[in-house]
């Protein structure tokens, strides 16, 4: 368990991102509903539930994505400015979420551009953020590629070219290369081999330590949930029914249908 969040929510400094009321239906079908939870650098929520509870529409409004119709979402930037994501025009929009906020999807395929060399997907990031020397650019595209365990050899190459988890990890480095405060993760493991997703878990754990980054992952993986939240939230029928520390949430569920999620797991 790293300390960072638990030193962080100790400390009288404001949270990096507090969202309250959030609200989104889809005609009459509800979406998620009064989500409130405040979250400090450094620190990661997990987000857990079964398929249709919601977490996956959180997210998608948390990362913009989907509009909200109700509640705010309050993120405070690099220089200490409280905004309501949701009221920023949409060009301050996509400045955040191509600088301070990443997002990595369940399908690399849906974050990366494939007929694009992996160097440049990488390098794209930063010329979005005013980069324009070609040798630093594809220096830290270089530099990302060993951190996520790409050889550098296949810089020039398409992301076609490699295999799903290769996908992935290139997409991870395309993400962190700006070095973001806030990420969100959409079941950044699901649909890999056990094997890789443990050593892309050791990964993201990694990385995400290392640039003290505020971080929203959604799985439905509890073991991934135990790995790199240090907080859960339990969701069912688009609310929140169960939240806490990990450990507790998972080694002392209240909720009876957190209790059947975690039972439900121990039976496999």
């Amino acid at each position: 368990m790293n300390l960072v969040a638990t030193a962080q929510i100790l400390d009288d400094d404001p949270p990096l991102l507090s969202v309250k009321g959030l609200g989104k239906s889809y005609g009459g079908a509800l979406g998620c509903r009064n989500v409130d939870f405040d979250l400090w650098p450094g620190e990661v929520l997990g987000i857990v539930g079964e398929s249709g509870s919601g977490k996956s529409t959180l997210l998608n409004c948390l990362s913009g994505q989907l509009e909200a119709d109700a509640g705010e979402i309050l993120y405070r930037d690099r220089i200490g400015e409280t905004m309501d994501f949701r009221t920023l025009p949409e060009p301050r929009r996509r400045a955040l979420l191509r600088g301070e906020w990443g997002m990595v999807h369940q399908n690399p395929r849906d974050g990366l551009r494939l007929r694009v060399s992996a160097g440049a997907n990488i390098g794209e990031r930063l010329m979005a953020q005013g980069e324009r020397h070609y040798g630093g650019i594809r220096g830290a595209a270089m530099n990302w590629l060993s951190r996520v365990e790409i050889d550098t050899g296949r810089t020039d190459d398409l992301p076609i070219r490699f295999s799903g988890g290769m996908q992935q990890r290139l997409q991870i480095a395309r993400t962190l290369v700006t070095g973001p405060r806030l990420v969100f993760m959409d079941e950044p493991t699901g649909g890999l081999d056990v094997s890789v997703q443990a050593r892309l878990l050791d990964l993201i754990r990694g990385l995400v330590d290392e640039l003290g980054a505020a971080c929203v992952i959604v799985t439905h993986d509890l073991a991934v949930a135990r790995l790199l939240a240090h907080r859960l939230m339990v969701m069912k029928g688009g609310e929140v029914v169960e939240a806490g520390l990990t450990d507790q949430v998972l080694d002392d569920p209240h909720h009876p249908y957190t209790q059947l999620l975690v039972s439900s797991v121990l039976q496999v």
